[in-house]
């Protein structure tokens, strides 16, 4: 909403003191204690009975048609956060003519569905979704009490939003490729809350009026304010993106062949992002925003670091044992792989042979691999600015067993697909352009910089990565393509987890992409198709 609007605090306790003294130390311990009374009455235990639910629920529902916050609050186990929410339901989201219909109960849990209307400044609509609660056993009174949670409230509230209705805090966009296709999230669904995001933060700049709407204001500062409800259309403004509608209806169909995958697209001459999709059962923009240890594709990084630093070249040894032991861990490679001590690099880079960077983990120091990473590839000072929240990448200086892990891409490293998009358009030009998603003439805002690399070394990485698109572990995938051509596997093993995550990345022509998939595999197996399927439909 506008600045000056006025939004309900949640987990504030002092909110429940607005009604005066008595009722206000009421609350606090009701809070507390879940509602206790005085008295010496046995505490009942064990999971609330049907009746017990459905009493509980009843009452509960009945208070918050009633607009009764503090009563609805009073039938929680977390009264002191519950009733400003409930109380700012009718004073902030403007929600009246509430009307509740329960479902058939499981168990403790009982589904429901709410219909009400938004009214402001004389302007009405209906309002209608489904939620659901669970009923519970306080642990001091023995009370039957619905466990509070903002989602009881309506779905899409997490712990410290709010629900506010009013004037827009930003006007709609029209959001347009490059080439001025109109981008939006019911074709894009991936872009959702991208588009959320540049609209918070370019809304007030691209020439729109706001509307009225019903929004969820969010606790997340790098997330905009999601709408509900429209009451009155404001007029958009036209946002300029960097992306690509045909890279990114293809980056969105890859993605959802496989769940958990996140995919970016750029273009390595101009570092401009050409698309980017995410399939998750959350919002989360894990293409922008993921952590995760990268897996072999940090080879291309450890590679330059050998190169740059003299250890080695691309016609030059890489031992490949079977096995590698640096201070005190040992270190193997994929299941099959042959040993082969006459190894150069680019062999072992191509077959994504471990042991042959472990063997050289003694020969670089332990901020090696973070100096390439943060002088010549941009990474890891915290300093990108792409028109949306985004992770540079981490390469920490480690000491110990993970200064030859983070060669391999595990150890300390963690990496966005977008990080990895942008290794590689790094290595294949040599020079680091910082990926944006908006041009910069936009805001004037600055840009990150980095030295980038020799026209060596990218000669080397170049012939590496071509001849792992080729004949190496990314043969399989990148089958087919054809132009200039490279790409690099990868899996990162997770604690806890069976199965490695799946993490490819490569080039054609002037096209850079990188994709990860949660528990997918082999580097080729999942992300390779996703990379593969993207780079087919930029050419």
């Amino acid at each position: 909403m506008r600045k000056g609007a006025k939004a309900a605090v949640v987990g504030g306790v002092f909110a429940v003191m607005v009604g005066g003294a008595g009722y206000g130390a009421f609350n606090i311990v009701s809070a507390i204690t879940g509602g206790s009374t005085a008295g010496g009455d046995t505490v009942k235990t064990g999971p609330p009975s049907s009746d017990e639910v459905k009493e509980t629920s009843e009452a509960f529902f009945a208070a918050w048609e009633k607009g009764q916050a503090a009563k609805a609050a009073g039938h929680t186990n977390n009264a002191g956060v519950a009733q400003p929410l409930l109380a700012g339901y009718r004073t902030e989201a403007q929600l009246t003519g509430v009307k509740i219909t329960p479902g058939t109960p499981s168990g403790q849990t009982v589904p429901f569905s709410v219909s009400a209307t938004v009214s402001y400044e004389g302007k009405s609509k209906p309002l209608s979704y489904k939620s659901e609660l669970t009923v519970v056993r306080g642990d001091t009174t023995g009370r039957a009490l619905v466990d509070w949670k903002p989602a009881v409230l309506h779905p899409d509230l997490d712990e410290g939003d709010t629900l506010v209705t009013g004037e827009a805090a930003s006007p709609p966009i029209e959001a347009v490729d490059r080439n001025d296709t109109v981008l939006t999230k019911e074709k894009y669904p991936s872009l959702g809350p991208i588009l959320d995001q540049l609209r918070e933060k370019y809304g007030d700049t691209a020439g729109g009026t706001p509307g009225v709407e019903l929004a969820v204001r969010s606790a997340d500062e790098n997330a905009g304010d999601k709408t509900l409800l429209t009451l009155t259309e404001g007029k958009p403004g036209k946002l300029r993106t960097t992306l690509s509608a045909g890279a990114q209806a293809a980056a969105e169909k890859a993605v959802k062949e496989y769940s958990e995958s996140s995919v970016v697209a750029v273009k390595p001459s101009t570092g401009e992002v050409l698309a980017v999709a995410n399939h998750r059962t959350d919002e989360f923009n894990a293409a922008f925003l993921g952590k995760l240890a990268p897996g072999s594709t940090m080879k291309i990084l450890s590679a330059a670091t050998l190169i740059d630093n003299g250890v080695t070249n691309a016609t030059g040894p890489a031992p490949c044992p079977a096995e590698a032991t640096w201070q005190s861990q040992t270190f193997k490679n994929i299941e099959g792989m042959t040993p082969n001590e006459d190894a150069t690099l680019s062999e072992s880079f191509a077959r994504s042979c471990n042991t042959a960077f472990v063997k050289y983990a003694d020969e670089v120091k332990a901020d090696s691999l973070t100096k390439e990473a943060q002088e010549r590839f941009g990474l890891g000072r915290d300093n990108w600015k792409t028109g949306i929240a985004s992770f540079d990448g981490s390469v920490p200086a480690s000491g110990g067993p993970d200064t030859a892990a983070n060669m391999l891409g595990q150890g300390q490293v963690q990496m966005s697909p977008l990080n990895m998009a942008s290794v590689t358009a790094t290595a294949m030009t040599g020079t680091f352009r910082q990926p944006v998603i908006v041009p910069q003439s936009l805001d004037d805002r600055e840009l990150a910089t980095a030295k980038g690399l020799d026209a060596g070394t990218v000669a080397q990485l170049r012939q590496m990565m071509n001849r792992t698109a080729v004949s190496g572990t990314a043969a399989k995938a990148m089958a087919g393509l054809g132009g200039s051509v490279g790409a690099k596997t990868g899996s990162a093993e997770v604690d806890g987890q069976e199965t490695s995550n799946s993490w490819f990345t490569g080039y054609r022509d002037d096209i850079a992409a990188a994709a990860m998939t949660q528990e997918g595999g082999r580097g080729g197996d999942a992300a390779g198709p996703i990379v593969a399927a993207v780079l087919r439909a930029s050419s």
